[in-house]
């Protein structure tokens, strides 16, 4: 029986020229088949280390790579055959990751690498085929992986505050492999738009006086959702600001929405997009793994209920400040169990700046001038807020 858990190719010397330390880059690539076998084929300047993994609900399979650029088209991996979606992009620390989603239980059958004729670089080549769940279940016992993704981030050093500074962790949403929403027109991928934006909104915030902000990612970089939330701690974070901008199939929808969190989500579209934001690990195919209890104490639930009331009060500043500055939905506070905002004791909010899927909001989220206007907007609500918590003894 032919089987392939693991490929593991060590970097040949012959054609490699480059820095060692330098990405690999996938130039090409190309897929085809039916539901019964499929192929993909993906061209690198270098001959790449690999290793395939596989993950169920759904049916996944994880190609691990070193640090590559995808210099693909949209269309050279688009889905089809055994696969109905396919996504690729980094993961931090050095490394990437394609993840293959299938309809069945798939298995690998080939995992190769070979040189191309012309000596211009390599392809990696996949063959996949349709297996019972028995077998596909086997694979997943048989191989030695535990779903989690090397890292450093999280012990990133970011420059250390000032004694009493308020500090301010603001959140890139997506990242990496993780791209997000498509703007309708743009194109522009939900991760680009948060990034710059917070990378605005820090800078500005930065010139309060007293606060001291910070970002989770400063790249484009896969980050878990417990590694957000891990890094505004570990860095004594007193809010967290999560900054998204999503798309609807309404595509009249717009304007901007801040959300807290609440075991009960407020409205349907706040449950629809807590539903989908909560499954940014599970498209990166890190396996989503229940935290460990907290011990029964009673000055955790106070704390969390204290926390909750902050992030109540602080999405109330924030709505505040944008009144009548900038578009807002209809009920622009809600609420919907977000994994990014269930730190017990930051006060934590989500930000939709808008909706890549309306004309209107796209063109706004990609304009500089909206931006520094809604990061100015921020920061009087940061700073209105910071002075009722501090006189409140927050």
């Amino acid at each position: 029986m032919r089987r392939c858990l693991v490929g593991l190719f060590l970097l040949g010397s012959g054609l490699v020229t480059h820095a060692a330390d330098a990405p690999l880059l996938a130039y090409g690539a190309r897929i085809a088949g039916d539901d019964a076998r499929t192929r993909v084929v993906i061209d690198f300047d270098r001959k790449p280390v690999f290793f395939v993994h596989y993950v169920a609900n759904p049916t996944r399979v994880i190609v691990d790579l070193p640090e590559t650029s995808f210099g693909l088209k949209p269309e050279d991996l688009k889905a089809r055959g055994l696969f109905t979606e396919i996504r690729y992009g980094a993961m931090g620390a050095g490394s990437s990751r394609v993840v293959l989603t299938a309809k069945k239980p798939v298995a690998i059958t080939v995992a190769d690498v070979k040189a191309d004729e012309g000596g211009k670089g390599f392809r990696l080549v996949l063959d996949a085929e349709r297996v019972t769940e028995e077998r596909f279940s086997g694979l997943l016992e048989e191989q030695k992986w535990t779903g989690t993704v090397a890292s450093t981030k999280t012990g990133r050093l970011v420059e250390p505050p000032t004694a009493g500074s308020f500090v301010v962790a603001v959140d890139a949403g997506h990242g990496g492999i993780d791209t997000g929403a498509i703007g309708s027109d743009t194109k522009m991928e939900e991760k680009s738009v948060t990034l710059a934006f917070a990378g605005e909104l820090v800078e500005t915030l930065n010139k309060e006086s007293g606060i001291k902000a910070f970002l989770t990612r400063d790249k484009d970089e896969f980050l878990s959702l417990p590694e957000r939330v891990q890094i505004a701690r570990q860095h004594g974070a007193n809010l967290f600001i999560s900054i998204h901008a999503d798309t609807l199939r309404q595509h009249d929808i717009r304007g901007a929405t801040v959300y807290t969190i609440s075991d009960k989500a407020s409205d349907h579209l706040a449950a629809n997009l807590a539903e989908r934001e909560n499954l940014s690990d599970e498209i990166a195919g890190v396996s989503f793994k229940t935290e460990p209890a907290e011990v029964a104490d009673i000055l955790i639930d106070l704390t969390r209920r204290e926390t909750q009331a902050f992030s109540v009060n602080l999405a109330r500043s924030v709505v505040s400040s944008f009144e009548g500055q900038i578009n807002l939905i209809n009920n622009p506070h809600r609420y919907a169990g977000f994994r990014v905002l269930q730190a017990p004791d930051v006060p934590s909010i989500l930000l939709e700046l808008g909706f890549l899927s309306n004309k209107q909001d796209e063109k706004l989220l990609v304009d500089p001038a909206w931006r520094r206007k809604v990061a100015g907007l921020l920061a009087v609500a940061v700073r209105s807020y910071r002075s009722g918590a501090v006189a409140n003894g927050g």
